[in-house]
């Protein structure tokens, strides 16, 4: 795809499939806004791309800082077309009846208001530009429980509506919402994921997970029309036909 002109936000930019995003996304002619707590990860990888991105560290738990880095990216790069909700945590892991409180609370925060937070900055500056996407990274979490991950399910599963919730309020003035459920990718999350010892997806063999610019050339090609289909959706990268059509296969 050619992205030439066009300005993506991605939360969570700092590693993982968020960094491979910018990568993917930079090299189709994108400008790159990287959003991520991690100051010194993303400000490296603006300097690896260059003057076509730039780093705004940002807590997506705050809308504040949020609505403010959205702002910046608009005076930036003169508008906002995609917006990627990659932010999340799954730490701490824990059972419910031991988890703490404020700590599940916090993981609440990211990966669930950072994603409304992100939304509700971008669509109306969307929408006065004849729209935009937003897209979400999902996990098969948000469709059935996992032992010691309530926080986590609960969190995916809320996403997973605010996708399609956004879908029926904004279709008509052009923002296309669609999640991503990439499978287990390799990144940080997943080594603490097996360092939890936790359940059946922290015993699966490291080269069982899917390298995180699968994720990145997936969400790519969700910008084209091929993927309007799934507006208001999930897309999941373990079906094979979505592989092939992103070009995976």
């Amino acid at each position: 795809m050619d992205m030439n002109g066009k300005t993506i936000l991605i939360t969570g930019a700092s590693r993982g499939i968020g960094a491979e995003a910018a990568r993917v996304f930079s090299n189709a002619g994108a400008n790159v806004a990287l959003l991520a707590r991690g100051q010194r990860e993303i400000a490296d990888l603006a300097g690896e791309i260059g003057e076509k991105a730039i780093a705004i560290p940002c807590n997506v738990a705050s809308y504040r800082e949020v609505s403010a880095a959205v702002e910046t990216t608009v005076d930036a790069f003169g508008g906002l077309d995609v917006l990627i909700n990659n932010a999340g945590v799954i730490e701490p892991i824990a059972h419910l009846s031991a988890a703490e409180p404020e700590a599940w609370g916090d993981v609440i925060d990211i990966n669930l208001k950072g994603v409304f937070y992100g939304m509700r900055a971008a669509v109306p500056i969307m929408k006065s530009n004849g729209g935009g996407s937003i897209l979400t990274i999902s996990s098969g979490a948000a469709h059935g429980p996992v032992e010691a991950w309530s926080h986590y399910c609960a969190s995916k599963a809320a996403v997973n509506m605010l996708t399609r919730c956004l879908d029926k309020e904004e279709a008509a003035h052009g923002i296309r919402a669609i999640g991503l459920s990439p499978g287990t990718v390799a990144t940080q999350m997943q080594r603490e994921i097996r360092s939890s010892g936790v359940n059946p997806v922290s015993q699966l063999d490291w080269d069982v997970h899917i390298p995180a610019d699968w994720p990145a050339r997936a969400l790519l090609w969700m910008c084209s029309a091929e993927a309007d289909v799934w507006c208001g959706q999930e897309i999941s990268l373990r079906d094979e036909d979505i592989r092939r059509k992103v070009g995976l296969v």
